[in-house]
C-alpha cells in the first residue's frame, strides 16, 4: 500500500520505518527539516532500539520518502497516519493545535484528490475530537463528505518508548473507531497480519480506550509503590507480597470486577480499606490513591441516588438489596443507601429480594438493617410483580435472569400499538413518542440508533452508540415504568449454581413482565454487569 505518515516523533518514525519494512511504499511528512535531513541520510530521528538498522534497511530499499509538502503525501497514497504530537497545556488540558493545523492542510489537499482517501489519526486525541472538532475542519477546507469522499478514523498507538519496535511486531490488540467500512477494511489490510485480535469499534470508544488503558498502567504502577511504601513500613517483603497478588488469574489479573456498575459494598471491601488507611496512618505512611477509592465509591452512590431524583418518579421499585447477587448480605450494601436516602426524601419504595428474608437475618446483618432501614419489612414484597405493578421506576441490582428479564434485551418486536424493542430497523421509528430522558446518557425514547450493523445485535449496537429507539404508532404518553439498571459486582460465585438460577427464573419472569409491561418501554442503562 502506499502510506503517507505525518509527524515523525517516536510513533511516527517507528511505523514509517517498520511499515517501509513490510514492504509499503511509505511517505514521511513533518515540519522539521533536521528530521527529514537525518530520514534522507538513513538515519533515525529518534533513539530507539533496533531502529539504527532499521531505518538505514529500509531507505536504502527505496521506499521510503521524506517532505513537507501534505498536498504531495496526500496525493501519492491512499491512507494517511496522521501522528503529530498533542502534548499538555499549562492547564492540563490537551493542546490540540499543531494537530488542528494540520487537519485543515489535510483537509485543502483533499479538495484536489477524486479518490476516496483515509485518514487515520493515531496521536492521543480527547474522546470527541475527531468527529466533533477535526471533521468539521476537514470538510470545511475540503469541500467534501466523511463517509463519501473521504473517511475519518481513529486507531490508538501502544508503542512503549524503549521497545516500540517489538510493540509494533507484537501489539495487545489492534482497534480501529471509524464510521464506515471501507476505513476499516483498509486497516486491516495495513494491519490484519499482527499476532493479536482485531477490533472495530466507533470512534469515539476507541479514543476513550487509549486514555483507559493508559490512566489503568499509571493506576497499577500507583498501587504497587503504594503498596510497597507500606510494606517498607511494616517490614514485609513487598516484591514477594505483589508476586503473589500476580498469582491470582481468576479475579486479580483478570476481567473480573472490570465492567461497569454499581458501587461495591459488603463485610469486607469497605472494612478492609478502612484497615488498612488507619494502618498507614499509624506508620505515617501517605497512600493518597487508596485514600481515595471510599470516596468515589460514595461518589457513585450518590450518582445513582441523583439519577433516580431527577427521574422525578415518586415510586421507586428496587428488584435487590443485598450488596450482591445470591447473598442476603445488607452490610454496606449500596441499595440500601440508595432505599435509605430515598425514603428520606419522601419517596415511596418497594423491594423485591429473593435472597432476604427478615426472619433469617442475624448478628451484625441483622444490625446493620435495623439501623439503617428499620421498617424493611414494611417494605419487602415477596413476588416481583408487586413491585412491577406497583413503580413509577424500577432499581435493578441483580445480577441474573432476574436483571435481564427486566433490561431491554428481553424486549419483544415492535408493532404498531404495541411493545417495542430497542432495534433500529423498526418501521415504526419516525414516529416515536415524545423524547423523554432515559438513565443512558444521551438516550432517548426518540433517539433512533442509526449506525447498527449486521455486525452486531440490536442491543450491542444500541449500547455502543448511546441510543435507544422506543416507537410506538399511536405517540401514547410517556410509560409508566423506566428501568434504571445498577447491577451490582460480583466475585467469581458459583457458576453452576448462577446457571440454575438462570433456567428457572427465564421463562417465570420473561412471561411475568410481557403480561405487567403491554405498552411501549423506554429503558436505559446505568451500569452493567461483571464477570
Amino acid at each position: 500500500m502506499d502510506i503517507s505518515i505525518f509527524g515523525l516523533g517516536y510513533v511516527g518514525a517507528v511505523s514509517l520505518a517498520c511499515l517501509a519494512r513490510d514492504g509499503h511504499r511509505v511517505i514521511g511528512v513533518d515540519i522539521e527539516p533536521a528530521k527529514l535531513a537525518l530520514i534522507r541520510q538513513g538515519r533515525t530521528p529518534v533513539v530507539e532500539e533496533g531502529m539504527v538498522e532499521l531505518v538505514e534497511d529500509v531507505v536504502r530499499s527505496g521506499r521510503v520518502i521524506v517532505t513537507d509538502d501534505v498536498r504531495y503525501a496526500i496525493a501519492e497514497t491512499e491512507i494517511s497516519l496522521v501522528c503529530v504530537g498533542t502534548p499538555s497545556a499549562p492547564n492540563g488540558s490537551q493542546d490540540q493545535s499543531a494537530m488542528l493545523r494540520l487537519a485543515a492542510d489535510v483537509g485543502r489537499a483533499l479538495r484536489d484528490k477524486d479518490a476516496a482517501h483515509v485518514v487515520v489519526f493515531r496521536s492521543t486525541l480527547v474522546p470527541g475530537t475527531v468527529e466533533d472538532v477535526v471533521r468539521p475542519i476537514v470538510e470545511r477546507e475540503s469541500g467534501k463528505k466523511d463517509g463519501t469522499d473521504f473517511h475519518l478514523c481513529f486507531q490508538p498507538e501502544f508503542l512503549r518508548e524503549g521497545s516500540s519496535i517489538r510493540d509494533y511486531d507484537k501489539p495487545p490488540f489492534t482497534i480501529v473507531g471509524a464510521n464506515a467500512a471501507p476505513a476499516v477494511d483498509a486497516l486491516r489490510r495495513l494491519f490484519g497480519h499482527l499476532p493479536c485480535e482485531f477490533h472495530a469499534t466507533s470512534v469515539r470508544a476507541a479514543e476513550m480506550v487509549k486514555y483507559c488503558c493508559n490512566n489503568f498502567h499509571a493506576l497499577k504502577i500507583t498501587f504497587a509503590n503504594e503498596t510497597a511504601r507500606l510494606c517498607e513500613a511494616l517490614g514485609v517483603d513487598a516484591f514477594e507480597v505483589m508476586d503473589l497478588v500476580c498469582r491470582d488469574r481468576q479475579l486479580n489479573i483478570s476481567p473480573a470486577y472490570l465492567k461497569p456498575g454499581f458501587a461495591f459494598g459488603g463485610s469486607c471491601l469497605p472494612k478492609d480499606l478502612r484497615a488498612t488507611m488507619h494502618l498507614a496512618k499509624t506508620h505515617d505512611v501517605e497512600l493518597p490513591m487508596l485514600g481515595g477509592i471510599l470516596a468515589s465509591n460514595r461518589h457513585h452512590i450518590d450518582h445513582a441516588i441523583d439519577k433516580v431524583i431527577a427521574s422525578g418518579k415518586r415510586r421507586i421499585g428496587l428488584i435487590g438489596l443485598s450488596f450482591k447477587t445470591g447473598t442476603d448480605d445488607l452490610r454496606e450494601s449500596p441499595l440500601v443507601l440508595l432505599a435509605e436516602h430515598c425514603i428520606g426524601k419522601g419517596l415511596s419504595v418497594m423491594v423485591y429480594d429473593p435472597e432476604v428474608h427478615l426472619s433469617s437475618l442475624l448478628g451484625a446483618n441483622r444490625r446493620f438493617m435495623e439501623q439503617h432501614v428499620p421498617h424493611l419489612g414494611q417494605l419487602m414484597k415477596s413476588e416481583l410483580a408487586d413491585v412491577v405493578a406497583g413503580s413509577d421506576l424500577l432499581v435493578v441490582g441483580l445480577n441474573d435472569a432476574r436483571a435481564r428479564a427486566c433490561s431491554p434485551r428481553s424486549a419483544r418486536p415492535c408493532a404498531p400499538g404495541r411493545s417495542c424493542s430497542i432495534s433500529s430497523a423498526c418501521p415504526n421509528a419516525p414516529s416515536c413518542a415524545a423524547p423523554m430522558r432515559a438513565f443512558a446518557g444521551d438516550a432517548c425514547r426518540r433517539g433512533v440508533n442509526k449506525q447498527s450493523s449486521g455486525d452486531h445485535n440490536d442491543w450491542q449496537s444500541t449500547r455502543e452508540h448511546g441510543k435507544v429507539s422506543s416507537c410506538d404508532g399511536n405517540e401514547p404518553a410517556c410509560p409508566t415504568c423506566t428501568f434504571l439498571l445498577l447491577q451490582a459486582h460480583q466475585d467469581d460465585g458459583s457458576r453452576r449454581k448462577r446457571r440454575r438460577e438462570r433456567q428457572r427464573h427465564r421463562r417465570v419472569f420473561s412471561a411475568l413482565l410481557r403480561r405487567l409491561l403491554p405498552g411501549p418501554r423506554c429503558a436505559g442503562r446505568f451500569g452493567g454487569s461483571v464477570a
